[in-house]
């Protein structure tokens, strides 16, 4: 197995998403001394077991570190600009499927993160949701097995995708 094997796909971001998400994780890096004099304050109001405001403080700081770490890999590993054209579904695309049970009704989803689609009204499903797995690397008129969570084996067909340009 190649060190290739365990990276992670690209995701793609336009200039304007990075720079949104940039801003997000200053505000919170800003926002950093704002809740330790909070939880300091709260800290210092007494018994510990039973300061509600405490431990919504420190629950609050969990989040907002957890949000740190997040945007910092993910614009540390994002790729800046237009997705590449791909003869295969990959993270990044606009994906239309039907569904081999009902071949009139169509889904069209991005194929990606759900921070690169604050921009649009396009259901987002992850490339390591079970129908992202399954329909990755797929091509147009191709048909794709995923299980689903009730344990159902689904068949999807791709009936066409495009780099997603939001």
């Amino acid at each position: 197995m190649s060190t290739n094997d365990n990276e992670a796909p690209a995701t793609w971001l336009s200039q304007d998403a990075y720079d949104r998400l940039q801003a997000e994780l200053d505000e919170h890096i800003a926002n950093r001394p704002a809740i330790a004099a909070e939880i300091n304050a709260r800290r210092e109001e007494g018994d510990l077991r039973e300061n509600g405001g405490y431990h919504a403080a420190r629950e609050e700081q969990g989040k907002a570190e957890g949000r740190i770490l997040y945007l910092k890999e993910l614009l540390r590993t994002a790729k800046v600009g237009e997705a590449p054209t791909a003869d295969a579904v990959s993270p990044g695309m606009v994906v239309t499927i039907y569904f081999d049970d009902d071949a009139d009704d169509t889904e069209t989803f991005l194929l990606g993160s759900r921070e690169i689609a604050s921009t649009t009204d396009l259901t987002v499903y992850s490339p390591e949701s079970a129908l992202g797995k399954a329909i990755l690397g797929g091509k147009a008129g191709q048909t794709c097995t995923y299980t689903a969570p009730s344990g159902a084996d689904i068949k999807v067909t791709v009936v066409k995708f495009e780099p997603f340009s939001g």
